[in-house]
């Protein structure tokens, strides 16, 4: 039974699996119309073919390094199981992207709630990628869900930052914590005493987009994480990086960068239905083994959806080998 049968099976009327197919619709089609070309092209597996499969990859922005281990792997198996057929080779492609990603390992894509009082999640992010926007829709979720959310305005920088999060705690029934105090630590730190007071389920912190000056953003961060510490000593209980999935290699750039100052629990990759490079989800875990915990795969509040590696690799192809 191949992968799409399976998944015909089990998710027959999931709508989340539609929302991924839709999503991922203009990396499927480059991804996918390549692919078929390239079978049609070639109906032996040959060096030729791994060729043009190796640029089709790269291309799709899984990234040079990630695509020529991922070759390795497929010439391997193609050897070893005596595959001649390029046609034959699309399971094994897509058994391949799985163990990419998940790497031998458990992957955790839920939030590490805390077992007492508030949950505390701090988003960091250049500025641009959608950290505000994505703080509002994850919001827009856990409300849904009957959590008690509380969002905190730690962007102190950015101008509009603070009126955009307050627009968000409108739109999703939510309390904000702001001032006009340039000291995103003290800011924090009377969100968080409220969140404590006042029986919070969740605190969501916004802070400052500055990866310029890597040593002040260092020093800010570590100063953040201190107070954060000092009033709720489990905290934070995520630490979440937004990338812009439309930036391609430069979101890697990025991943390794915030990685290298604090210490990043997940991904939010926004805007992966504005991309056809969607690949981009398999390079950034084999280049900071960082799990994705959320995906952008459209402009509705509901459209910031928890990442499902099935359901990715599923959209990826566009269920084009399920007939």
């Amino acid at each position: 039974m191949s992968f799409f049968d399976k998944f015909k099976n089990v998710f027959k009327k999931d709508k989340e699996l539609d929302a991924y197919q839709v999503g991922l619709e203009k990396t499927s089609k480059e991804f996918v119309n390549k692919i078929s070309l390239l079978n049609g092209k070639y109906k032996k597996v040959s060096d030729e073919y791994f060729e043009e499969l190796e640029e089709i990859f790269i291309m799709a922005d899984i990234g040079v390094n990630t695509v020529m281990s991922f070759i390795d792997k497929l010439k391997y198996r193609v050897k070893h199981e005596n595959i001649a057929d390029s046609k034959d080779l699309m399971d094994i492609i897509i058994d391949e992207m799985f163990i990419i990603y998940v790497n031998n390992q458990i992957i955790v894509n839920k939030i590490n709630y805390s077992k007492e009082g508030p949950t505390v999640i701090l988003f960091v992010g250049v500025n641009g990628v959608g950290k505000t926007t994505s703080i509002g829709k994850i919001a827009y979720k856990l409300n849904k869900e009957g959590k008690k959310v509380l969002l905190v305005a730690g962007d102190t920088f950015r101008a509009g930052a603070i009126p955009q999060l307050q627009e968000w705690g409108k739109k999703t029934s939510c309390d904000v914590v702001y001032s006009d105090s340039k000291d995103a630590a003290s800011v924090i730190y009377d969100g968080l005493n409220k969140a404590k007071d006042e029986n919070y389920d969740v605190v969501l912190i916004d802070t400052a987009g500055r990866l310029q000056n890597k040593v002040n953003l260092m020093n800010e961060l570590d100063k953040i994480n201190k107070v954060i510490g000092k009033i709720i000593p489990s905290a934070p209980h995520e630490t979440l990086l937004v990338i812009d999935a439309t930036t391609g290699q430069n979101g890697i750039v990025q991943a390794k960068q915030f990685k290298e100052i604090t210490n990043i629990t997940g991904i939010v990759l926004t805007k992966l239905d504005g991309t056809a490079k969607g690949g981009i989800v398999l390079a950034i875990k084999e280049n900071t083994d960082i799990p994705v915990k959320f995906v952008g795969l459209g402009e509705k509040e509901e459209d910031l959806r928890v990442f499902d590696i099935e359901k990715y690799i599923y959209g990826l192809f566009g269920g084009e080998n399920e007939e």
